[in-house]
C-alpha cells in the first residue's frame, strides 16, 4: 500500500553525526523525511501565521486578561477596552499555562512548565517592578486552583509530597507560605470554588469520567464531608456555591446527561433540578449574585444562557464553541472564549443588563482570506451494531473525488468540536483533502452510556468505528476510498496505530502523535501520579485476563500487519505517554521494511507547544500526505 511513497536513505554507520540540513528546529531530530520544499514551507506558514485568543480574568482598571501567541510560545496580554491594542506582560520561551489578577493590584498569577515536562510551577508577575517571583517548589507537578473571595489566599494541587498523590495546598499570597489542607492518599482530589465567607472549599474527587465525587472542606477542621448521590455514582462537574451556601452543579444520576442541579451544602437529600431539561452536557457554570450562566455542549456546539429565579434567557452568540466562563468582580460582565470552525478563537464579554455582546479582540488569520475557510458538515454513520457514530467531514472546494485524512481525537474521555484548526484547513484548501472527524464510542458529549462503550475489554469496538468509517467513505462519490490516510494524537495515536493493524489493505497512510503502541509498557510506564487513573479507562495490567487482553489490543504486537507508511511524532519529555512507545513501534516497523518517518523533538512533551517546532512538524507531515497519500 506504501509503494511510491518516498523515503529519505538511512546513513550506515557514519563516523559523525551528519549536519542537520537546514531548516529543521534545533531540538528536532527527524529521520525518513526528506527535505521539505521551500514553497510548501513557505504557503503553511501563512496559515500559521494565524492565531487565536483566550480570555483569563478581568483587570483591576476595566481591562481583561487574554492569552495569545505573538512570538514563539503563548504569554499573557492586557486588553484596555473591546478592539484596543493587546499589550503583552509576560516574556518566556515557555508557554503559559493561563493566569489571573491578584485582586487589589495588577500583579498577574500564572502557571508555566519546562520543555513540555508539565511540572507546572505557579508564579507572581509584579507588573511595576517587571519581576517574577517564584510560588511553587520548583521541581513538583503543581496545577493552579481558584483564588479566595478575599484574593489573599490561592489553593493549588501539588504531588509534591511523594511524587504520585495530587494534594491540595492553601498559598498565602502576602507571606508566600504553602499549608497541607487536604493528602490525596491514592486519590485524585481537585479545588473548584470557595465559600462567601472564604471558610469552606469545594471539592471534587475525580475516579473516571462517569464518576466523580464533591465534597465541602471546613478549612478550619481541615476535615472533607462528602456530599452523597442517592444512586451512590454519578459523573459530577462544574460544581460552584452560590452566595447562600448551596451548591450548584451538573450531574448525569438519573439520566445520560448531566443536567444543572442546585442542593443545600451539607443535605444528603435529593438535589433539585434548576432551569430547562436539556438532553446535553452542561460544560460550564458561573455564579454571580442571583445569576447563574451555564453552557450546555449540544452535538459539539455551545448555548450560553443565564439563569436568574426561574427566568432562563438564551444569549445570541456566532455559531461556535464557548469556554472561560467567568463574571467580573461586580457582576455585571461575563467573559469567555468564543472559537469557530472557520475563525481563530477570541475574547468576548457579554452584559447580561444590557444584552451587549463585546469582541474584545479580533485575531489574524495570517493574511489568509477568512471566507475561504471551511466549515464542516456534521454526518453521521452506522457501526457494527447500528449505532449512529457522529462525525465532522471538512470537504474541499475542488472537484473530483478527494483523498481522505480521518483525524482521531485523544482521551479517549474527549470529543472532536468544530474548533478553528490552521492545519485542517490547510489540508482541505491546499492540498485538496477531505477531512473526516469522528467521535467513535468513548466520547464524551453523547451521553454516559456513549462514553462508556469503549471501556476495557471493549478498547477495540472503537476500532471499528474506524472500520466502518471507512465503509461509509467507499459510499461517498465525493471521497476517494482507495486512498485513506489516518491522523491522531495521544490516544488517537494509538488509535491510528491500531486502525494500520486492524485494516492494512484500506489505509495508505499513518501519523501516530505521541500515542501508545504498548499498553503493558504505557501504563508501568506512565508517570506515576496518573498511572491509577488510566487503569480505570483502560484496564489494570496486573490483572492476569487483562494483562492478556492489553497484550492482544497492542498495535506493537501485531506491527507485522502494518503494510501502510508510518510517521511517529513525540516529544522526549512526555510524561504521559512515555518516549518509549515511539521508539518501540518505529523501531520495529522500520527493522520490517516498512517505510518510517520520525520526528522528534528534545523541548516538549506530550504534544508540540512552540511554534517553530509545530511549523516543522506541520510541513514534514503535510509532505507526507503528499508523497504517501496524493501521489
Amino acid at each position: 500500500m506504501a509503494a511510491g511513497c518516498a523515503s529519505a536513505p538511512r546513513p550506515s554507520a557514519p563516523a559523525a553525526p551528519p549536519a542537520k540540513p537546514p531548516g529543521i528546529p534545533s531540538a528536532i531530530e527527524a529521520e525518513g523525511v526528506p527535505p521539505i520544499p521551500a514553497e510548501l514551507g513557505a504557503r503553511l506558514a501563512q496559515y500559521h501565521a494565524a492565531r487565536g485568543a483566550s480570555f483569563e480574568d478581568f483587570g483591576p482598571d476595566g481591562s481583561i486578561l487574554v492569552s495569545t501567541r505573538f512570538g514563539d510560545t503563548s504569554q499573557l496580554h492586557v486588553v484596555p477596552f473591546p478592539g484596543g491594542r493587546r499589550e503583552q506582560v509576560t516574556f518566556f520561551p515557555e508557554p503559559l499555562g493561563g493566569g489571573v489578577f491578584v485582586p487589589g493590584s495588577s500583579d498577574v498569577l500564572f502557571s508555566m512548565g519546562r520543555g513540555g515536562d508539565e511540572n507546572y510551577q505557579i508564579y507572581r508577575l509584579d507588573r511595576k517592578t517587571g519581576k517574577t517571583a517564584l510560588l511553587t517548589d520548583g521541581k513538583s507537578r503543581n496545577g493552579m486552583g481558584p483564588l479566595s473571595r478575599k484574593g489573599d489566599r490561592l489553593v493549588f494541587s501539588s504531588n509534591r509530597r511523594n511524587g504520585r498523590d495530587t494534594d491540595l495546598y492553601l498559598l498565602d499570597l502576602k507571606t508566600g507560605a504553602s499549608e497541607l489542607v487536604l493528602e490525596g492518599k491514592g486519590q485524585f482530589w481537585s479545588a473548584t470554588d470557595w465559600s462567601a465567607d472564604d471558610s469552606k472549599l469545594l471539592l471534587l474527587r475525580y475516579v473516571s469520567v462517569n464518576e466523580s465525587h464533591p465534597a465541602v472542606l471546613d478549612l478550619a477542621s481541615k476535615k472533607a464531608l462528602a456530599l452523597p448521590f442517592p444512586a451512590g455514582r454519578a459523573a459530577v462537574g462544574p460544581i460552584r456555591f452560590d452566595p447562600a451556601g448551596a451548591v450548584v452543579f451538573a450531574s448525569d444520576e438519573g439520566g445520560e446527561f448531566r443536567r444543572l442541579h442546585r442542593r443545600p451544602a451539607a443535605s444528603a437529600g435529593t438535589a433539585v433540578p434548576l432551569g430547562p431539561a436539556i438532553d446535553w452536557d452542561v460544560s460550564d457554570v458561573e455564579i454571580h449574585g442571583d445569576r447563574t450562566a451555564f453552557t450546555t455542549n449540544e452535538d459539539g456546539l455551545s448555548r450560553l444562557r443565564i439563569l436568574e429565579g426561574r427566568a432562563v434567557r438564551e444569549v445570541e452568540l456566532p455559531v461556535g464553541v464557548v469556554s472561560g466562563l467567568r463574571f467580573s468582580p461586580d457582576g455585571k460582565r461575563l467573559g469567555f472564549t468564543l472559537s469557530r470552525a472557520d475563525a481563530p478563537s477570541d475574547a468576548y464579554t457579554y452584559e447580561p443588563e444590557g444584552g451587549q455582546l463585546a469582541r474584545w479582540t479580533f485575531s489574524e488569520a495570517g493574511g489568509l482570506d477568512p471566507a475561504a475557510f471551511v466549515v464542516p458538515e456534521r454526518i453521521s454513520y452506522p457501526s457494527f451494531d447500528g449505532r449512529e457514530i457522529p462525525c465532522y467531514v471538512y470537504r474541499p472546494r475542488r472537484t473530483g473525488k478527494a483523498p481522505v485524512v480521518i483525524s482521531i481525537h485523544g482521551g479517549p474521555e474527549g470529543q472532536s468540536r468544530p474548533f478553528f484548526s490552521p492545519t485542517t484547513q490547510f489540508w482541505v484548501n491546499e492540498l485538496g483533502l477531505a477531512v473526516a472527524v469522528p467521535n467513535v464510542r468513548g466520547s464524551t458529549g453523547y451521553g454516559k452510556t456513549y462514553v462508556a462503550l469503549d471501556n476495557g475489554m471493549k478498547r477495540e469496538d472503537a476500532v471499528r468505528d474506524i472500520g466502518a468509517l471507512l465503509d461509509w467513505i467507499a459510499k461517498d462519490p465525493r471521497l476517494d476510498a482507495s486512498r485513506v490516510a489516518v491522523h491522531g494524537g495521544s490516544y488517537g495515536g494509538y488509535m491510528v496505530l491500531a486502525s494500520l493493524v486492524h485494516f492494512p489493505d484500506r489505509i495508505k497512510a499513518g501519523v501516530d502523535l505521541v500515542g501508545i503502541a504498548n499498553w503493558i509498557s504505557f501504563l508501568e510506564k506512565t508517570s506515576a501520579y496518573r498511572v491509577d487513573l488510566r487503569r480505570v479507562e483502560y484496564g489494570d495490567e496486573r490483572i492476569p485476563e487483562m494483562r492478556a487482553f492489553l497484550e492482544r489490543a497492542s498495535p506493537l504486537d501485531r506491527a507485522d500487519r502494518i503494510r501502510s507508511a508510518l510517521m511517529v511524532v513525540h516529544g522526549r519529555n512526555d510524561p504521559r505517554v512515555p518516549f518509549f512507545e515511539a521508539e518501540q513501534i518505529a523501531g520495529k516497523v522500520r527493522a520490517l521494511g516498512r517505510p518510517v518517518w520520525t520526528v522528534y523533538a528534545d523541548n516538549e512533551g506530550h504534544g508540540f507547544a512552540r511554534k517553530e517546532n509545530r511549523d516543522y512538524l506541520s510541513a514534514a507531515t503535510a509532505l507526507f500526505f503528499q508523497e504517501c497519500l496524493i501521489r
